[in-house]
Order: structure tokens, then C-alpha cells, then sequence
């Protein structure tokens, strides 16, 4: 992936700043914070947000996300715009050394010049100052060296903000400028090549937003897959996602419920609207995905009869089936799991994982407030995980594969209930 030519920030600037609109309470910096959803990674479990400090595991070893609040000697307090430019858009700190692309510097490189000015008068502005020192990286040698970085953004990069595409109208532009830029998503959701790049960074690449697996969570496809991607969402199915948590096809588990509550949630419907415009333009990524999923009664009659013969399906619906039926509809707010695109996923990590430690309810506020799910490592063995797992994945109509004991297991050891527990703050 070679650097593409520099784009011209004025030509979008105007058309792509971001506009508070209903979130009337919000600077045009602190909106667009949000939008980029600086404070998750910038915000350790209980801490204050933006100070830093959150453990984060990479394939390379641990870095800990650092202190951006305005604090002169722990902060950015000393950075001018240019210093914040450089950290932000191209990944080079004040000091000069490089960051980690953990710091999703690649996507952030594609935000105007009037958007960054604005995130700049944010952070410099509006956040507290907070003295916190900032924790240094745990990784071992060659791993620890910085300078390799500069090539590696030079080759894995494209530097250059964001260029309205000409054959689409100005909703279609803004939802891929947030994708794309502020919102990072290709940062999760698109698979990595073997230097850690993302292997497409815009919808020019048919790898972009194929779904990945990282830090043992399964990122969904976002494109328009019709089993495991978006297919069959519509764009208010999108939206609902966006602003919820939960649509008719599932709901937000693991890191997305932070992006939900401390992002998207707190989004313009006309931004949401535009995002979702922009996912559903995105086509399918092969004829072999395409085969839709048609929802099939036959287990959920088995279940309401107690015939019970289809492994897995007595814990299904001794643990299971009070909040998500035996029909696998849901039952309320509590997702389904009948034609889920993230239970249909091809890697059912993210699956075994909420089973295994369940996921928390959203404490944020103003932010909706998400149905948890309790963990069920500490009496469910890792027979009866995987068996339900599969179970789970082969009914309904659903048909994806399997999983095993020893993924379990593996998963068992690997995570840890403490690990998924959503990082509580308030923003004000």
C-alpha cells in the first residue's frame, strides 16, 4: 500500500466539519471528540476521562494509552496545533518520537484542517488539566524500538485528508469522512497484513471492513455480506445500531458497547444516517457469502416440546432461552441470536467470549443503557460452552461452523471477566 498523493484539506473543510447540531451542549471540538471516541482509549477503568493510563495488549507487546488533557508536564499542555497535528494525523509526538499505531493515526490522518484546529481548542480549552503520569510500554527487544515506525508509516500509510469522492452526494461524503476518519472503524474491522497495516484503509480496497479478529474479539463485516456482514441490515437497522446499542439483527457486546456509549450514541442523527448510507453502499465481498440466512422453526419447536437431543440444547434452554428465546428472537431488548451477524461470524471468538464472561451494562450519562449478560465461566465447564456455542451457531437456520473444547479453553485462560467490564466515567 503505497502513500497515495497529498489530498487538498480546503477543498472539504466547509463541506465536512462537523456540525453539533442536537448535542446544542457540545463545542464543535468536544462533538467531534466524541465522534473520534478519544476518551475510551484515553481513560483507564475508573479514571478521569482523557488522562490515559488504560493497559492495552498488542501483538508486539503492552502500551498504555497517555495523558491528553491539557496538564503542561504530564498532558499536552505544551503542544501548539502543529505539535497536536503531528500526533494526531501523522503519529509523531512532541518530543518527535514515534507512536504506536495503536494510536489509529492512519485513519485520523484523513480529518480537515478546520476539524482538527477544533479538537485542538477541545483539548487545550475545554479538559480539565490533570497531573498523571503517563506509563511506559512493556515490550521486549527489537520490539521496543521506535525509529522502525517511520518506514512503516511511510510504506502502510496514506497521508493526505479526506477527498469527497465525486459520484456521490454530500450524506454519502460525510459518513465516509467519519468512517473512514473520526470514526477509525477500519482500525477494528478490517483484517491486518503482516506487518500489523490495515490492508485497506477505504472502500478503493475489498479487504476494508471485512471484519477482523483482534485482542480475541471478532470485529463483524461491515459490508454487505449477507450472512455475517450488512446485507441484511437496512440503514435504519444501522442507525438504531449506532444510537442503541441494539437492532433487529443484534446488539453491541464487548468494545463496541464503549463506542456506542461514548460515541455514537451521542452522534447527530444526520451523522448516524450518513454512516449508515455510507456501510450499505459498500458491496459484498464474494458470491460465497451471499447465501441468506432464512430463519428456521424447527429447534425452537423441539425446544418448547423438551425434545432435548441436539447437543447443547438443554443448557440453551436452562441458561439461555429466558432472555433470548427459544426461538433465538429475543425476548425484549435482550438480542437475538437467530440470524445475529456476529453469531454467524466466521470465527467464533467473540461468541465464546461473552459466554464465557459476559458483558456489562452501559454506565454513562445520557448514554442508553445496554441489557448485561452475566458470565458463565464459574459454573459452566468447557464442554457445555462449546456445545452450547455451537448450538447456538447451527440453529435457527444459522449454519456456521462449530467450535471446540480447546477454543474454549484456550479463551478461558487467555480473558478474564475483569477484562470485559466497560470502563465507567462520566464526561462531565
Amino acid at each position: 500500500m503505497k502513500p497515495a498523493g497529498l489530498f487538498a484539506a480546503a477543498l472539504v473543510a466547509a463541506a465536512l466539519s462537523a456540525q453539533p447540531g442536537n448535542a446544542a451542549d457540545m463545542s464543535k471540538g468536544e462533538y467531534l471528540a466524541r465522534a473520534g471516541n478519544c476518551v475510551a482509549c484515553h481513560t483507564m477503568s475508573e479514571g478521569v476521562p482523557y488522562a490515559g493510563g488504560l493497559r492495552m495488549q498488542t501483538p508486539v507487546g503492552v502500551i498504555y494509552s497517555t495523558n491528553i488533557t491539557p496538564d503542561p508536564e504530564t498532558g499536552i499542555g505544551r503542544y501548539t496545533l502543529q505539535d497536536f497535528d503531528n500526533a494526531v494525523r501523522k503519529g509523531v509526538a512532541k518530543d518527535g518520537h514515534q507512536l504506536y499505531p495503536a494510536m489509529p493515526y492512519p485513519s485520523y490522518a484523513k480529518i480537515s484542517d478546520d476539524d482538527l484546529r477544533a479538537m485542538y481548542d477541545f483539548f487545550i480549552k475545554e479538559v480539565k488539566p490533570v497531573r498523571q503520569k503517563n506509563s511506559a510500554a512493556e515490550m521486549a527487544w527489537p520490539m521496543n524500538m521506535r525509529w522502525p515506525l517511520a518506514a512503516w508509516n511511510y510504506l502502510m500509510t496514506n497521508p493526505g485528508a479526506y477527498a469527497p469522492a465525486k459520484d456521490y452526494d454530500s450524506e454519502w461524503n460525510r459518513g465516509a469522512y467519519l468512517v473512514q476518519g473520526l470514526g477509525h472503524c477500519g482500525a477494528c474491522h478490517t483484517p491486518r497484513g503482516w506487518a500489523q497495516q490495515e490492508q485497506g484503509l477505504d472502500e478503493r480496497d475489498a479487504t476494508f471492513l471485512t471484519g477482523s479478529v483482534l485482542d480475541n474479539w471478532a470485529a463483524p463485516n461491515l459490508r454487505g455480506d449477507m450472512t455475517a456482514g450488512l446485507g441484511r441490515w437496512t440503514e435504519q437497522d444501522i442507525a438504531s445500531y449506532l444510537k442503541t446499542g441494539h437492532s433487529r439483527w443484534g446488539g453491541a457486546y464487548g468494545t463496541m458497547r464503549e463506542v456506542v456509549a461514548y460515541s455514537t450514541s451521542q452522534m447527530t442523527d444526520g451523522d448516524v444516517k450518513a454512516i449508515a448510507k455510507y456501510l450499505k453502499s459498500l458491496p459484498h465481498t464474494g458470491d460465497h457469502n451471499q447465501l441468506n440466512w432464512v430463519y428456521n422453526s424447527a429447534v425452537a419447536d423441539d425446544l418448547k416440546a423438551g425434545r432435548l437431543t441436539k447437543a447443547g440444547s438443554a443448557t440453551y434452554l436452562r441458561q439461555c432461552a429466558s432472555c433470548h428465546g427459544a426461538d433465538g428472537k429475543g425476548v425484549g431488548s435482550m438480542p437475538p441470536l437467530a440470524g445475529n451477524s456476529s453469531v454467524l461470524a466466521p470465527d467464533p471468538v467473540s461468541l465464546i467470549r461473552v459466554v464465557l464472561n459476559g458483558t456489562p451494562t452501559n454506565d454513562l450519562d445520557g448514554a442508553p443503557e445496554g441489557p448485561g449478560m452475566p458470565q458463565f465461566r464459574s459454573f459452566l465447564k468447557d464442554q457445555d460452552i462449546a456445545d452450547v456455542v455451537s448450538f447456538i451457531r447451527t440453529s435457527w437456520g444459522n449454519r456456521a461452523s462449530t467450535t471446540t473444547t480447546q477454543r474454549v479453553g484456550e479463551l478461558r485462560k487467555a480473558t478474564d471477566v475483569a477484562d470485559d467490564r466497560t470502563v465507567i466515567l462520566r464526561m462531565k
